[in-house]
């Protein structure tokens, strides 16, 4: 036994522990790297008033507590020095102290404070990067980084209440499923539950309430149910133990409120735990439980013949005690239960390893993920995959050569085909479930055949299959495939899409306000000019409605701070000092009587429009709307500004005719009933149709029609297009 005299008092009972692991730790260099973090932390204090080394020394034996090897323990330490101690400490002196390996480990745990960034959610995102760029080197640091937010979880009080919720939901978002992902449930548990305490404190002290009053009423039931199947297990010379748990409060929280379930439908509350040394032996202790209580039918699950993602494996069955009240038995090898409490650190933990169950298969869904979000520079989308593959129930389905695929619970054939490879979603064209032809988006259910069907002639995935699909990583796939294959049609979507938002500005921005603005916002997302936006725009890399709502935001910014615009009237003041007005059937105009008038092509004003008058050569007087670009640009014209004169609507212009023309755009889904639907909708309220013209875009999904019907006003006109709006297929309607 090492005499600990000589090494700090502080980390006595770490080193103590370390010392009777039974693993062959450098217990001189851990104590120099304390002394090392102790030295540069000096004077320095966390929020709880407590001096700062206590956190190094708390995540340290965290880290030990997993098994960790020697690098690991002395990067737990000096996790925060180069962050909180730039003056003293830098890479090259760690190198220099400590080797390479531990520097790597607290590069990748070092948060980038030094960098710029235009808001905290880009911050945030560039930093999980980092760190998911560490991992999939080295899976030791998130093994330190898990250890250390469990720490400031444990200490999160001393915060005030705004930080905490931001830390608690980060929490909640990012680390517990990563802690998930990577199989170490001790961890995610105690996550969850002191994320809750903060995100919803009423919530969880319903629920904990809810359980202390039943396992107070039904706490002897477990230990009665332990006894049946040890004495039943015991007749038949299997070997094992078992534990007793309830289920934790986060758990029955989030089947309560997220599945909308009341207390007394959460059958799996209590659960058993079985350890035995054989896989052979898992199947026979299931035969026992179910011969020694009734089962609950559609509540068995296999997770040995079918993995989790991130490696569980375990028998589950839900069963009726003898007192009537239901529980949940898993059961599981020493080696099973070794990696579903402490993931992959079981490989540190018990030095478990298998040909098939290598560190690098393990860490593919890391680099996976680093691949697929490489161009992705939205905070919401990089985080959507942490947020939806990391921590979604599993689906398994088989191919039709009987490989088992896992897919996140609400995943459909399309999101199926881009998890076997690229080139099968993108020459997808069809999908067969259980041999029956299906939809490329029918959500899937596990135990299902698929097969995806394929032809070389396919034109590639569709822009709606963004949406369709449940996937980060079929997202994303499609998203590389536009990119690569259509960036032409990329910037022409985006285009009109942006300039369709400007079209509805208070006041219209000019071509090279336009172009400074896309200019900025290219810069702000790192790519080399306003062309690369507008196509990552229209492949999706960066979130057209996101940047809509930012354009609309500066524009309206750039218009207030520009002088008013000339008013056209301002033009014709002098027409205004004519007293008399005299006026046609529908409208007045002054000045003028007995004159011939007709409405103009190029607005299709109706009654409701502010309009304007101009005198023809011949043909009488053409009404134009007010906002027409021939009447602002002719009012400006020193040749024809005389022409223009003042009009206004006879006030029973709506009744006393029976309709104006009137232009309206959809864009709808090409469907074969597109065409009925609008047509029996205009007859529902008795709206004429004058014309209409079609075209068909995005690759013939989209149908685009203009429709020429007659309106007796501007408010007659929008119950029109509401009415339409209600349309099945119709995506869009707005005014010609």
């Amino acid at each position: 036994m090492t005499d600990l005299t000589d090494y700090s008092a502080e980390i006595h009972p770490l080193l103590e522990k370390l010392l009777n692991s039974g693993f062959n730790y450098d217990i001189d260099k851990i104590n120099k790297a304390f002394l090392f973090a102790k030295k540069c932390h000096d004077g320095q204090f966390r929020k709880s008033g407590e001096a700062y080394i206590y956190h190094p020394i708390a995540v340290a034996e965290l880290v030990a507590g997993l098994d960790l090897d020697t690098d690991s323990i002395c990067a737990a330490f000096l996790h925060d020095t180069i962050e909180d101690c730039p003056d003293m400490v830098d890479e090259e002196l760690i190198t220099k102290e400590f080797g390479n390996e531990v520097t790597e480990l607290v590069k990748g745990l070092t948060k980038l404070v030094s960098i710029k960034y235009a808001d905290k959610a880009e911050q945030q995102v560039e930093n999980l990067r980092k760190m998911f760029l560490a991992m999939s080197k080295d899976i030791r640091v998130i093994f330190i980084k898990l250890c250390d937010r469990l720490h400031n979880m444990r200490t999160l009080s001393s915060h005030r209440e705004e930080k905490q919720r931001i830390i608690a939901l980060e929490t909640m978002h990012v680390y517990a499923p990563l802690a998930h992902r990577l199989g170490m449930s001790k961890i995610q548990r105690e996550l969850e539950i002191l994320a809750l305490q903060y995100l919803d404190p009423i919530g969880y002290e319903e629920v904990k309430r809810d359980i202390d009053k039943k396992y107070g009423m039904s706490k002897d039931f477990l230990e009665r149910a332990r006894k049946a199947i040890s004495d039943n297990l015991s007749a038949q010379k299997i070997e094992f133990t078992t534990e007793g748990r309830v289920k934790s409060i986060y758990s029955i929280y989030k089947k309560m409120y997220n599945q909308n379930k009341s207390f007394d439908e959460i059958y799996d509350f209590y659960a058993l735990r079985i350890i035995v040394s054989t896989e052979l032996e898992c199947y026979t202790v299931l035969g026992t439980i179910h011969e020694t209580f009734n089962s609950i039918p559609g509540r068995f699950k296999d997770y040995i013949s079918m993995p989790k993602p991130n490696g569980y494996r375990s028998l589950h069955t839900t069963v009726i005690g003898r007192d009537g009240i239901p529980f949940e038995v898993q059961i599981r090898t020493k080696e099973m239960h070794a990696i579903a409490e402490y993931g992959l650190a079981a490989h540190w933990k018990y030095k478990i390893s298998s040909k098939d169950d290598s560190m690098d298969k393990k860490l593919e869904w890391i680099r996976t993920l680093l691949e697929t979000q490489h161009d992705e520079t939205d905070p919401d989308e990089f985080l959507r995959p942490l947020k939806i593959d990391l921590f979604a129930d599993e689906t398994f389905v088989f191919t039709p050569d009987g490989d088992v695929v896992s897919l996140p619970t609400g995943a459909n054939g399309i999101d199926f085909a881009y998890s076997i490879h690229s080139a099968v979603g993108n020459k997808m064209i069809g999908l067969k479930i259980n041999g029956m032809i299906a939809p490329i988006d029918t959500p899937l259910q596990t135990g299902q055949i698929i097969e995806v069907l394929t032809s070389s002639a396919s034109k590639g995935p569709g822009r709606d299959w963004i949406k369709l699909v449940k996937t980060s990583e079929a997202r994303n796939k499609i998203r590389q495939w536009f990119k690569k294959e259509k960036r032409a049609e990329n910037i022409a979507y985006a285009k009109a899409e942006i300039d369709k938002e400007i079209s509805r500005l208070s006041r219209p921005i000019t071509e090279e306000q336009k172009n400074e603005l896309l200019t900025g916002y290219a810069k702000r997302y790192n790519l080399p000019s306003a062309e690369d936006l507008y196509n990552a725009l229209g492949y999706g890399g960066v979130s057209l409605q996101k940047l809509s709502a930012k354009l609309k935001e500066d524009a309206t910014k750039l218009i207030s701070s520009m002088p008013a615009p000339e008013d056209p009237f301002s033009l014709i003041q002098a027409k205004e000092e004519i007293p008399s007005h005299r006026h046609s059937e529908k409208v007045i105009v002054d000045g003028l009587d007995n004159f011939q008038i007709k409405y103009a092509k190029c607005c299709n004003p109706l009654p409701g429009d502010r309009i304007m008058g101009f005198i023809t050569r011949g043909f009488g007087i053409s009404i134009h709307k007010f906002e027409c670009p021939h009447t602002v640009s002719g009012l400006k014209d020193p040749e024809e500004k005389d022409r223009w004169v003042n009009a206004r609507w006879n006030d029973k212009a709506s009744e006393n005719s029976s309709g104006f023309t009137a232009q309206i755009n959809i864009n709808a889904v090409n469907s074969d009933s597109i065409l009925s639907g609008i047509s029996n909708a205009l007859m529902e309220i008795h709206a004429s149709i004058t014309s209409i013209n079609s075209r068909l875009a995005q690759r013939d999904r989209v149908m685009m029609l203009t429709l020429g019907v007659k309106a007796r006003s501007t408010e007659h006109l929008q119950s029109i297009i509401g009415r339409l709006k209600k349309v099945k297929d119709v995506l869009e309607v707005s005014r010609g």
